[in-house]
């Protein structure tokens, strides 16, 4: 997409901004005031994800929320550092570069694993899986996925031909519908547009090429941050049970589920995860003996 035609309408403009930390352009947005939170958004999703949530939670928070590598608005300087360990070292350089020292860190779906990633780099209090993707995808997502991504390593029109297909409101809306999410109609919108951009496609198939969630979840046991699993149960993309079963393994997890929500719980609901969140930063403040914020005050 480009900035100077799909900026002026996108969601919470007014706080975006670009940043070049190598190898990427980054698209970030940024507001508010307080603890610091890092949203990182899904496969397929940009910032446009959080445009109810972010307002919500900058009222007593400083939120920082990235368009990851050759998604949404960000560009991608190499297609070689995809991985979820390469993108987690690119987020953290980041973070350093721009002086962000992430209270707590949001990441949904795909962003929830990288989430946890992050946590060895940054530090956080804790972290936040909004329906996190620490398994296999299921549904539509479960074969569309590997089958583009397969694809694409064949093909490089692929991220065309798909751009294109994507068009149709209603191949949007019946993906979107999968999830087990219904989102109102600029909800759908957004998605049309993010689907139908060539570019953004191709950087999402090529972080689900590289996609490698196996290490992380062999070292869920050992992983020490306090995380909370926000999870709607009616997911058709990442069934909960794969968050209960992670939370089980962890040494400091702990399970919500939000009966009659889908993949998109924090579209669906974002005041439900907007009390959640800010509700477990506060527990995790007494228990770090310091209240006060790691971040810093928005410049926005």
């Amino acid at each position: 997409m480009d900035w100077a035609t799909d900026g002026p309408s996108w969601p919470n403009r007014e706080h975006s901004r670009f940043v070049d930390v190598r190898p990427h352009r980054w698209h970030v947005q940024e507001a508010g005031a307080g603890p610091t939170i890092l949203l990182l958004h899904g496969a397929g999703g940009a910032t446009q994800t959080w445009r109810r949530l972010m307002p919500l939670l900058a009222e007593r928070h400083h939120v920082v929320a990235p368009d990851l590598p050759g998604q949404g608005f960000s560009r991608m300087g190499t297609r070689q550092r995809c991985t979820l360990r390469l993108m987690a070292q690119d987020i953290a350089a980041l973070c350093e570069d721009q002086g962000w020292s992430p209270d707590l860190i949001v990441g949904h779906s795909v962003g929830g694993a990288l989430a946890l990633e992050l946590a060895d780099h940054l530090h956080p209090s804790g972290v936040v899986g909004i329906n996190p993707a620490l398994g296999a995808f299921e549904g539509i997502a479960g074969w569309l996925f590997p089958m583009m991504a397969k694809l694409l390593s064949m093909n490089p029109f692929v991220p065309l031909v798909f751009s294109r297909i994507a068009t149709s409101e209603r191949r949007v809306a019946e993906l979107v519908a999968s999830t087990g999410s219904e989102i109102d109609d600029h909800g759908i919108a957004l998605y049309r547009r993010l689907a139908s951009d060539r570019s953004h496609v191709d950087g999402t198939l090529a972080m689900m090429a590289q996609w490698d969630v196996e290490m992380l979840a062999e070292r869920l046991p050992y992983i020490d941050t306090p995380t909370l699993f926000l999870v709607g149960e009616d997911d058709g993309t990442v069934p909960g049970r794969v968050s209960r079963e992670a939370a089980a393994r962890m040494r400091n997890a702990e399970y919500q589920g939000f009966e009659g929500r889908g993949h998109l719980l924090h579209e669906e609901d974002p005041e439900a995860v907007v009390r959640a969140v800010s509700a477990y930063l506060d527990r995790l403040a007494p228990a770090n003996g310091d209240a006060s914020p790691r971040g810093h005050v928005s410049n926005q």
